[in-house]
């Protein structure tokens, strides 16, 4: 156990590092206002397609930085509270760097320091980002849509998803802790924060929307953040930090996967917007990464929403890009090896405190210690997957045996030979 006065001195620096990022709000400042879809989309069906037209604020955070390199300084890289802190400052500083560089191409680079690039392997040596996200797109193409129920294809407007989700959480907390609201100001379908889920007013959503905002934005973005604020030690994990990114967006897509919440359009959306990020790398600008979008399926307006998420901050005339969504599919790897690996070591608590607030995979092995001897608290709230060890164990068993099996040496007669399919002329490919 650290002696109470190296714990003390970490709390302090903690404290100082919650109030010097209170004004770095990365998503928030390079998101683009609702205005910038309408202006755009109204120029597109008048046949005048046009970049659009976003101007950014001038951001100094000078003062922020020096204090968070005067915070990484202090902290002490021997202990484990040093450890996070140092790195913690640094991923907030780079953010400041992103915020101030805003719609130049500096801003890409700090985008890929925090969150990676789409030709970035995935945990294990295994294949790129981008090679992960074209087999989902390859299986999403081939799916036979006719097995889909039809309340999976009945359309459910904001309004409505809004009370049904609202009860949801009421009654999961036992009263009102989190508060659903429609917001016409929003671009993307969904955004959450510790006591609030904005929904963007007049979207249609989908049967396995509902599921998907409860266990992912609500039991996992939700979740850790109210978690976070009862670190009466640590508060700052009750921040989205950039360096977390990766690992509360695997938990949380993870959290679909297990309970059964994520469909294969829904891997499919998140495959696209990284293939459509290696596109605008490789040169591809606003407009055809738009074209893109539609050409893959989505309507104008989810179209248009997606290219913003590509290209917030950054130029949109191609080669930069904003890199976030690169990191769900490396996350969902990462975080579902960690649980595995935490199975056959016996150590799924590691899981659960994972939910004692937004922290990396490597950041709550290195508190172990300080979940064991009281420093940090254990999270006051969990997903009800992760309250019920025994069926998590039995998927995660499971998990772990069938990887054993080859693929490749099945015999063919179990399922026959895979039928040919037809294009769209009605030929047969091979």
């Amino acid at each position: 156990m650290p002696r109470p006065d190296v714990i003390a001195r970490h709390a302090e620096l903690d404290a100082r590092l919650v109030r010097a990022v209170r004004g770095i709000r990365l998503l928030g400042l390079a998101s683009w206002p609702a205005a910038v879809q309408a202006g755009f989309l109204d120029a597109w069906r008048q046949g005048n397609a046009r970049l659009p037209d976003v101007v950014y604020p001038r951001l100094d955070f000078a003062d922020e930085r020096a204090e968070l390199q005067a915070i990484a300084v202090a902290a002490d890289p021997d202990e484990p509270l040093g450890q996070y802190l140092r790195e913690s400052a640094a991923s907030w500083e780079s953010a400041a760097r992103l915020l101030e560089s805003l719609g130049t191409p500096q801003a890409c680079t700090e985008s890929m320091a925090l969150f990676g690039r789409p030709d970035q392997a995935l945990p294990g040596e295994g294949p790129t980002t981008r090679e992960a996200a074209g087999h989902f797109i390859q299986i999403a193409g081939e799916l036979d849509h006719e097995l889909l129920a039809p309340e999976e294809q009945v359309p459910v407007s904001a309004t409505a998803l809004a009370l049904q989700l609202q009860g949801d959480l009421d009654e999961f907390f036992g009263s009102r802790v989190i508060t659903v609201e429609l917001d016409p100001e929003l671009i993307a379908k969904a955004a959450a924060g510790a006591t609030r889920i904005r929904l963007r007013a007049g979207a249609a959503f989908s049967d396995y929307d509902r599921r998907q905002l409860f266990h992912h934005e609500a039991l996992v973005h939700s979740l850790t953040a109210l978690n976070g604020r009862t670190q009466g030690r640590l508060p700052s994990l009750a921040l989205a930090s950039p360096r977390v990114t990766a690992t509360q967006e695997g938990l949380a897509t993870f959290a679909e996967q297990i309970t059964g919440s994520i469909d294969i359009e829904r891997m499919k959306r998140i495959s696209l917007r990284i293939e459509a990020i290696a596109l605008a790398l490789e040169g591809a600008d606003f407009l055809q990464v738009f074209r893109y979008f539609l050409a893959a399926g989505q309507n104008e307006a989810e179209s248009f929403a997606s290219a913003q998420r590509v290209f917030r901050g950054v130029p949109l005339t191609g080669g930069c890009a904003f890199t976030k969504d690169t990191v769900y599919l490396r996350g969902l790897i990462g975080v579902h090896t960690f649980f595995r690996r935490a199975l056959q070591r016996d150590r799924l608590r590691l899981c659960r405190w994972l939910f004692a607030g937004k922290m990396t995979l490597a950041d709550v092995v290195r508190f172990e210690p300080l979940f064991a001897d009281g420093t940090l608290s254990p999270p006051r709230w969990l997903p009800p997957w992760l309250e019920r060890a025994s069926g998590l164990a039995g998927m995660l068993a499971f998990s772990l045996f069938a990887n054993r099996i080859r693929m490749d040496r099945i015999d063919e007669g179990l399922l026959g030979r895979r039928p040919p399919r037809m294009d769209d002329a009605g030929a047969k490919q091979s």
